[in-house]
């Protein structure tokens, strides 16, 4: 990866132009962020592996959304119930 690509990606995100994506799990109720990315095309590219990696802790469901936006901690978001 260039060591450019984090600088960009920050800057995207200051602006609120980064591409996150949003998914939440159920069972356990979990909200992940995952991002930023300068383009929406990286996101899409790099989405189904951390997609895997929820999917081994055997949630019932996973529902995502692409959304371009300005996000900062937390990334990890549990429901109380």
């Amino acid at each position: 990866m260039s060591p450019l690509i984090w600088p960009m990606r920050s800057l995207a995100n200051g602006l609120g132009l980064a591409w996150w994506a949003k998914v939440h799990t159920h069972n356990p109720s979990v909200t992940y962020w995952f991002g930023p990315y300068v383009r929406r095309s990286g996101l899409e590219k790099a989405l189904p592996g951390f997609l895997a990696a929820l999917e081994s802790e055997s949630p019932d469901s996973i529902e995502q959304s692409l959304i371009r936006c300005r996000r900062t901690e937390p990334f990890t978001i549990e429901s109380a119930s």
